[in-house]
């Protein structure tokens, strides 16, 4: 395998699959089924998940809500997905734990770096749940932040789109798709790939991303393989 141990950042809105709103047991279950075969390769995956399907603290924010109240709320309904797909992973059989970075300890750990690597090193696929623990930080910047923290080799960005294009492919035909990029080039060009904390974040601590689709089934096993799948982000 290219990668020993990965972060995997998925967003609420991916759990939603064909819905409008909430969870899709149905695409829950394809996920955890995609996880369950790179954990059997032997490669430890930690997970952070955002919220967006449930409720996005920016939203509630531009509607008259206070955005701490809103940011708060997003980070509850971030809990809601880890526990979902918490409950998919073990229906397929892998050991799990989520932590979260604020206090819930009746559905999930505290985050405590040293035991959450622990954890990977025994197998146990874990789940962030909770951002950063603080508002107005995105799960974007949590999933940087954790896999720093855990000593990830990679943040592996899944989306619906199989990397990343000159401009949005789905409303411009003439999108180009690159295989890799810098950073540098990524902030130059004005392309999306994270929030700006983030981004800078990841460039500063050299941790690549690669950003791919992840509803193509065996994308995330042929990335840690080594396959060239979506687009590299790195010096």
């Amino acid at each position: 395998m290219q990668y020993k141990r990965i972060l995997l950042k998925l967003s609420g809105e991916a759990l939603m699959g064909e819905r409008t709103y909430g969870i899709d047991p149905g695409r829950l279950a394809i996920y955890a089924k995609e996880i369950a075969e790179v954990v059997a390769k032997g490669v430890e995956v930690a997970i952070v998940i955002g919220g967006g399907n449930i409720f996005r603290g920016v939203a509630g924010a531009s509607n008259g809500m206070d955005r701490v109240q809103g940011d708060h709320m997003g980070m509850l309904a971030t809990i809601i997905n880890g526990l979902a797909l918490q409950s998919a992973l073990e229906n397929v059989g892998l050991d799990t734990r989520l932590q979260s970075a604020i206090k819930i300890n009746e559905v999930a750990e505290p985050f405590i770096r040293r035991r959450a690597m622990r954890h990977l090193e025994k197998g146990r696929v874990v789940i962030f749940g909770g951002g950063t623990g603080n508002p107005y930080f995105t799960t974007d910047s949590a999933a940087v932040l954790r896999a720093i923290e855990i000593e990830a080799d990679v943040i592996l960005k899944g989306t619906r789109v199989d990397g990343i294009y000159t401009s949005d492919p789905e409303k411009d035909k003439s999108a180009v798709k690159f295989d890799t990029i810098s950073f540098k080039d990524v902030l130059s060009k004005g392309l999306k790939v994270m929030d700006t904390t983030a981004f800078t974040l990841s460039q500063e601590n050299e941790l690549p991303i690669v950003v791919f689709d992840m509803n193509k089934k065996g994308n995330l096993l042929k990335i840690v393989s080594g396959e060239n799948i979506g687009t590299v982000v790195n010096l």
